[in-house]
């Protein structure tokens, strides 16, 4: 996929999740107007600079509260450690609890 800006404009909208909070692939692909394109919005997680640039990507989630097994810096037990650093739960399924931490914009 040519980046014709698509990937900023989601680490833009990724820039906005607050610390404590997760959002989904879908959602930001919904708040760009590209409700179809969750999954490029996920190659945009996975190509950004990370904290290093102020993309908190760690923080973008599966819509069932799952990580992403391709967390690009450190796989998902480093996104898990690094949300619960910020004071995000999990089920004891190892899932985010998404009724508690979601955020939408």
């Amino acid at each position: 996929m040519a980046d014709d800006g698509f990937f900023q404009r989601a680490y833009d909208i990724v820039r906005q999740v607050p610390e404590g909070r997760v959002t989904t692939y879908g959602q930001v692909a919904r708040m760009m107007g590209e409700p179809r394109k969750a999954r490029y919005v996920g190659f945009a997680m996975h190509s950004s600079p990370g904290m290093k640039g102020g993309v908190p990507c760690h923080r973008v989630i599966f819509a069932d509260g799952s990580l992403a097994p391709g967390f690009a810096f450190g796989g998902p037990e480093e996104q898990r450690r690094m949300l619960e650093a910020e004071g995000v739960g999990f089920l004891p399924s190892g899932k985010v609890d998404m009724s508690r931490f979601s955020w939408e914009a």
